[in-house]
C-alpha cells in the first residue's frame, strides 16, 4: 500500500506511521498547500485545509491513500480553542473526515491569533523555542506534556483508519 502524506511536518508523519504500522505501507511526504489560510479559524475551514492536503496528496504522489492533517483554531463564546482535523482519500471515494482534541488557548495566544498572527510563531516566541509546531506543538505546551501533537494527530489518524477498515468490509 502506498501513503502519500501530504505534509513534512515531524508530528504529522510520525502520527501516520504509527497507526499505519500494521500494514505493509510505502510512504511519501509531500508538502502540499492547503488551499487556506495559513491560521485556519474555524472547524469548516481547517477540514476544508484537511481535505484539500489529502487529495493533493494522492494526486501529487499517485498512491492508494492520501492522508490530510490540519491544526486550526474555533472561536467560540468561551473562548478560542485549539482544533485538529484529519481527511483521508482514496481515488473516486468521498474523504473519510475525523476531528480530535480540542483546549481552550489563553488569552493571550487567542489575542494575538485574533490580530491575525499564526499560532506556530506565537507559541515560538511565547515558548522562547524554534518550530514547537513540529515538536510538541501547542497542544503539548498547555497540556504539560501530557499530549504532544503528534500524539494529538494520532488519535484522529485512528478515527480516520477506522472509518477507511469499516468501509471497505461494508461498503466495498
Amino acid at each position: 500500500m502506498k501513503i502519500i502524506i501530504g505534509s513534512k511536518n515531524p508530528a504529522k508523519i510520525k502520527a501516520v506511521k504509527d497507526v499505519f504500522q500494521k500494514y505493509e505501507a510505502e510512504y511519501t511526504t509531500i508538502d502540499i498547500p492547503s488551499g487556506v489560510n495559513d491560521q485556519p479559524f474555524s472547524d469548516e475551514e481547517t477540514i476544508k485545509g484537511a481535505i484539500n492536503r489529502a487529495y493533493g496528496a494522492l494526486e501529487a504522489g499517485d498512491g492508494e491513500i492520501g492522508i490530510g492533517l490540519e491544526g486550526g483554531v474555533q472561536d467560540t463564546e468561551y473562548g478560542l480553542f485549539l482544533c485538529n482535523w484529519g481527511a483521508l482519500a482514496v481515488k473516486g471515494k468521498t474523504p473519510i473526515i475525523a476531528g480530535g482534541a480540542r483546549i481552550l488557548l489563553p488569552d493571550a495566544v487567542a489575542a494575538q491569533l485574533k490580530a491575525g498572527k499564526e499560532l506556530g510563531p506565537v507559541m515560538d516566541a511565547f515558548t522562547n523555542k524554534n518550530d514547537i509546531r513540529k515538536k510538541e506543538g501547542a497542544i503539548g505546551v498547555f497540556t504539560d506534556g501530557e499530549i504532544s501533537r503528534s500524539d494529538m494527530f494520532s488519535h484522529v489518524m485512528k478515527l480516520l483508519i477506522g472509518q477507511y477498515e469499516y468501509r471497505k468490509r461494508t461498503v466495498e
